[in-house]
């Protein structure tokens, strides 16, 4: 485990994220850590997909300067009493079943390989 990188998640979560986001084990290409870039720039209540888009974000963009960075800026939010917001009772999260309808927040719309597509990523291998 590292510093910083995507946050691990246990495997049963895993497996149910990779039902509706298949590139969700694009993750796994770097070491876990603990502080990453889904959680300075996400909330508690922030989708898997979007979370998912942060922490590819920071896979594809990794430097020395960027932990750095999110090293400091996690140090600042624990001072930050917006960011500990709950869970909307609506939203999809771990521990609540998965509606897997637009209104809760699983739409893939581009894919996230579309986006990666879109933004000079490279997919991972």
């Amino acid at each position: 485990m590292s510093l910083v990188g995507p946050r691990p998640e246990r495997e049963s979560i895993m497996l149910e994220y990779e039902k509706e986001l298949p590139e969700f084990y694009y993750r796994l290409k770097v070491k876990a850590g603990l502080t990453g870039y889904a959680q300075v720039y996400g909330k508690y209540n922030t989708t898997p997909y979007d979370k998912l888009k942060l922490d590819l974000f920071y896979i594809e963009n990794y430097s020395f300067l960027l932990d750095i960075k999110l090293i400091f800026m996690t140090v600042k939010i624990f001072f930050q009493k917006e960011v500990s917001e709950g869970v909307d009772d609506r939203q999809v999260n771990a521990l609540k079943d998965s509606g897997k309808t637009e209104e809760s927040g699983w739409h893939r719309e581009p894919t996230l390989l579309f986006w990666m597509q879109m933004t000079g990523g490279s997919q991972a291998s």
